[in-house]
């Protein structure tokens, strides 16, 4: 070493820099603590709710249009004190969970036998291309001619419009099996069958459960259209009559119990996940 390095004065480049640790807020794939998530979930919901309630009560808004917490507050617990709101919520529960395991019996052993097969896949991936990009609200014309004006065109309707994407969601889930995996299977000894069956759905089981959670939400929005359509009780058609009489409270009260009954569906999606794929959470 030169010995005149030795007498500089050490610089701000040769100084080891001290690296500031990244904001935990900010994290890029990685878990945040427990009582931030919950804050921010907290939050979520409390800072919606705080500016609806400002922006309603500072009278820049007309009741008609925004009315207050406590007018939607006193709408819901009307509709719950004449009994509509129960009848409401469990006939729309019905035609959804109907129309969506009707589709879930078929989507998920056809989406396995497509993106496993390419036999199949090849036959049946061009006319499921074509008809889901039909609007599943455009067949209602149809179901009403069809089956008249009872449950089957509702239930019929959920399960046209969340059938094809079902399908589709699960043979692309089938494409992520490792190729390893199924080499080694046939290795030790197994057959078409067992491959199928015991490796290639439990591998695609967590990705099964998210597209019912996605498609779940597809299901209600169509049933909320069918019964605004052709219908004598749900909440779709709770909200139809509350546009007709000009009750922006009962309409705000319906949006809001759809929306509830939604995020409990969806956390217990999550659930069976947890408790079904506890080796997909690890």
């Amino acid at each position: 070493m030169n010995r005149y390095a030795e007498d500089l004065p050490e610089t701000n480049s040769a100084r080891p820099r001290k690296m500031l640790s990244p904001s935990v807020f900010w994290r890029i794939g990685e878990e945040i603590p427990k009582n931030l998530a919950w804050t921010l979930m907290v939050l979520s919901i409390c800072i919606p709710v705080a500016l609806w309630w400002i922006v309603s009560n500072s009278g820049i808004v007309a009741p008609l249009f925004l009315p207050t917490p406590a007018q939607v507050w006193g709408a819901f617990q009307r509709l719950l004190a004449t009994g509509d709101l129960q009848k409401d919520i469990a006939y729309s529960l019905f035609r959804v969970l109907s129309g969506f395991f009707l589709a879930a019996l078929i989507s998920i052993p056809l989406g396995t036998l497509m993106g496993t097969f390419p036999s199949i896949r090849a036959l049946m991936e061009p006319i499921i291309g074509i008809v889901r990009y039909m609007p599943a609200p455009a067949f209602i014309p149809l179901l009403i001619l069809y089956f008249g004006l009872g449950e089957e065109p509702k239930i019929l309707l959920i399960f046209i419009g969340t059938l094809f994407f079902n399908t589709l969601m699960v043979m692309d889930a089938v494409k992520f099996v490792p190729k390893e995996l199924l080499e080694t299977s046939y290795t030790l000894g197994g057959q078409r069958k067992q491959v199928l069956l015991q490796v290639i759905f439990p591998f695609i089981l967590p990705s099964i459960i998210d597209a019912g959670r996605v498609n779940m939400a597809a299901s209600w929005n169509l049933v909320i259209v069918s019964e605004l359509v052709a219908a004598t009780e749900g909440l779709g058609r709770r909200i139809s009559v509350a546009q007709r009489f000009l009750k922006t409270d009962e309409i705000f009260a319906g949006l809001i119990v759809i929306g509830l009954i939604g995020l409990t569906i969806d956390l217990l999606f999550r659930l069976l996940l947890r408790v079904s794929c506890k080796w997909a959470n690890d």
